[in-house]
């Protein structure tokens, strides 16, 4: 019985969803430290990631780290951060719009200027604690070889488990 088990669960660990436990305040308010999510494997096998969408990443710095953000900006458009929020431009909104984030506090606002023209496969993320979060802003664009998988589910602690917000 236990190696029918294994068989069923190993593949699907390694291939479909993995743990992920979330290391820092980078992600609050919507994802605390030490919250154990699952995150999909496949999906981006199947389709591009989405705005808005929280995914798992190698740091483009070291390979051996993870990081957890949300995708902002996607392949082809240009972000621009000014005025303390998150501007996007692409072929239907040439001019520019400001970005709706009904999933940060409404009083959110985002320090600096910074403008992203992204290429094919090529995202900016931002965490979404934007005073405390190592992101586009630190490093750069984050190139599609890098992400693992997306947020999907919280499993830990009791009080947050549920599916994430986005996630379907």
């Amino acid at each position: 019985m236990a190696l029918i088990a294994a068989a069923i669960a190993l593949p699907i660990r390694y291939f479909v969803a993995q743990p992920f436990v979330v290391d820092g305040a980078s992600m609050e308010p919507n994802f605390h430290n030490g919250q154990y999510l699952v995150i999909d494997e496949l999906s981006y096998f199947l389709r591009e990631p989405k705005r808005g969408e929280v995914i798992v990443f190698r740091f483009p710095g070291n390979s051996k780290v993870h990081y957890i953000k949300r995708v902002i900006g996607l392949p082809g458009e240009t972000v621009e951060i000014r005025d303390g929020a998150v501007f996007i431009l692409n072929a239907e909104q040439p001019e520019g719009s400001r970005l709706s984030e009904p999933y940060l506090p409404t009083d959110t606002r985002i320090a600096g200027n910074f403008r992203f023209t992204l290429r094919e496969r090529e995202y900016v993320v931002l965490g979404d604690n934007r005073r405390e979060s190592s992101d586009s802003r630190s490093w750069g664009v984050l190139d599609r070889k890098l992400v693992t998988g997306r947020a999907i589910f919280r499993a830990w602690p009791p009080g947050a488990f549920g599916p994430v917000a986005g996630a379907s």
